[in-house]
């Protein structure tokens, strides 16, 4: 899956977790660029990636993750070992 397709993805994975059609992300967008993302809903949004994607981050992944791109990156090495 290329990144552009995983961001198409997480478009929708934003909407639907944030209940906003307007949510597009790319990869500089973090918690400070959305209204609602706060500690709850982050916890959401990892669950509704890792069922989308069929993967599982680590606690160290969730907790370094900066921004968006790195969440892609993460995803898109994942699909190319698995």
């Amino acid at each position: 899956m290329t990144q552009e397709k995983i961001y198409e993805e997480l478009d929708e994975i934003f909407q639907d977790v944030f209940d906003d059609s307007s949510i597009h992300v790319d990869e500089t967008t973090t918690a400070d660029d959305i209204d609602d993302w706060d500690s709850l809903e982050h916890i959401n949004l990892i669950v509704a990636i890792e069922k989308r994607f069929g993967m599982k981050f680590t606690m160290t992944e969730v907790t370094e993750m900066k921004n968006v791109g790195e969440m892609v990156d993460i995803v898109s090495e994942r699909m190319t070992i698995e």
